[in-house]
């Protein structure tokens, strides 16, 4: 039995230390051999273990606990927090909106300008998309109930798929019922562990999750900047050489979310066949708004669509509807009907939106002026942003997305933020003007300078752009910004 070996280890040891205690001189004998003093320390020691060894881990209670202790002891116990409590700087007070995103808008009880939403057509609540989801209601309801491939797939699905390619001059598309799961599934479904992709460090969160996901080497380039990608690719290749097999890709946006700047696709499309890449583009504000047709941003560069491998896209954007899409070759589409997570598992796009979705190209073939009109209200922001005390436009000129930064940083990104948002906040509630601050969640990556952003729209009036300009600059002189 162990504790009969206890007990006689620990008889031995206190005959031991006895002898020990009885010894004339300071050396003791141990089974008739004599030791020095460090070994006395050592068998002490070995004593203190055994005896540690022999007693138990866990004393019971005397007693067991009444009720009542029971009972106090639960009420005294606070647990854990879920979540670490929200500093003051990040917490903030959402405008609500009571009505349609559309150029004018209600918020909090007061009309406002509104330049928050991207309806680039101001196709928002028009009267065909209208008709189109009402019917659309009636035949098939709300809902889908279903994945695509469980039973989830309704021919307005395929006809969307469809119209979508026709559209963008490609060979297939995919539809997926939500826009930023796009990105979340379409990168991860050809992205894997071990693959390379060189990214743009100023892409938006849906993009940068799908890079997380996807467990490959993300490697990023300077924002826009075509000597950083040359740079990084070569270093790439250089690094790869003896690696045949490796995957690697160039993940880029038409036009950036979080500066408004337009990616340069031909010098892009150079690079990627110097170096042997895939190249990944995100057409999420610029479908509907760049090229003569609106087919984005290989046709503002004229550069055959069949050069980019994936095209992905935001459906809730100029087309005023939801969902998102992904449209290349029929491999690359057949791919992601058996590989893709947003797609496999998801419930598909709700019938009506598929139903809009068409609906928005057909009345954007039918009505090109509307691009030349959104063109025009881009031309007049620059035109009265230019010249704005202490803030400078930093978007490309055929933008959207009309993003301004300070001239001048404060050093510190809370202080720039800060000031962003009392002209924003003053804006709202002196002129009733309604614009958006580029603030980003703690989740975000990207590490761009904030700035205001306005996002143009082909239903602004004349007078609404001239409004916000005006209700700008005049509170950009009142806070005399350092330029």
């Amino acid at each position: 039995m162990p504790e009969t070996y206890i007990i006689d280890a620990l008889q031995v040891a206190s005959d031991w230390l006895k002898s020990v205690l009885d010894a004339p001189s300071s050396r003791a004998v141990l089974f008739g051999v004599p030791i020095g003093g460090h070994l006395f320390l050592e068998g002490l020691l070995l004593v203190v273990i055994l005896f540690l060894l022999s007693q138990k881990s866990y004393k019971p209670p005397k007693r067991p606990l009444t009720n009542k202790e029971i009972d106090e002891l639960c009420n005294e116990w606070v647990p854990e927090s879920l979540i670490p409590p929200i500093p003051d700087d990040i917490k903030c007070d959402t405008p609500v909106l009571e009505g349609a995103a559309g150029p004018h808008a209600v918020v909090d009880g007061r009309e406002v300008v509104n330049f928050t939403s991207a309806n680039y057509l101001g196709l928002l609540g028009h009267e065909k998309l209208l008709d189109s989801c009402t019917k659309a209601v009636e035949k098939y309801g709300v809902g889908s109930c279903g994945p695509r491939g469980f039973y989830g797939t309704i021919d307005v699905h395929l006809d969307c798929e469809a119209k979508i390619a026709k559209f963008l001059r490609t060979p297939d598309s995919i539809l997926y019922s939500y826009g930023l799961s796009t990105m979340f599934s379409a990168i991860p479904a050809f992205c894997k562990k071990g693959d390379v992709i060189v990214v743009d460090e100023g892409v938006h969160w849906g993009i940068q999750n799908g890079l997380q996901l996807s467990r490959s080497t993300i490697i990023y380039f300077k924002h826009n900047d075509m000597e950083s990608l040359r740079a990084t690719l070569e270093k790439v290749t250089q690094e790869n050489k003896r690696t045949k097999n490796l995957r690697r890709y160039i993940v880029v946006e038409a036009v950036y979310q979080n500066s408004g700047q337009v990616a340069p696709l031909d010098e892009i499309i150079m690079l990627k066949e110097k170096y042997l890449f895939r190249v990944l583009l995100d057409e999420s504000n610029s479908l509907g708004v760049l090229g003569n047709s609106g087919r984005g941003l290989t046709e503002f560069y004229k550069v055959p669509v069949e050069k980019i491998d994936i095209i992905t896209a935001d459906m809730g954007r100029a087309l005023a509807t939801e969902g998102g899409f992904c449209t290349g070759s029929n491999r690359v589409i057949e791919h992601q009907r058996l590989s893709s997570s947003g797609y496999v598992f998801s419930a598909s796009l709700p019938p009506y939106l598929a139903s809009a979705a068409i609906t928005a190209f057909d009345v954007l073939e039918e009505n090109p002026e509307l691009i030349s009109k959104l063109k025009e209200n881009i031309a007049l922001l620059w035109k009265g942003l230019i010249c704005i005390k202490g803030l400078e436009i930093t978007s490309h000129p055929q933008s959207p997305i009309v993003f301004l930064k300070l001239k001048k940083s404060t050093g510190s990104f809370k202080s720039d933020l800060q000031i962003l948002e009392d002209i924003a906040d003053r804006a709202l509630k002196e002129d009733s003007v309604f614009v958006a601050i580029s603030k980003q969640s703690t989740l975000d990556k990207c590490k761009l300078p904030v700035g205001i952003r306005l996002y143009a729209s082909a239903a602004h009036s004349e007078p609404d752009i001239i409004k916000a300009c005006e209700s700008l600059k005049r509170i950009a002189i009142t806070l005399k910004l350092e330029t």
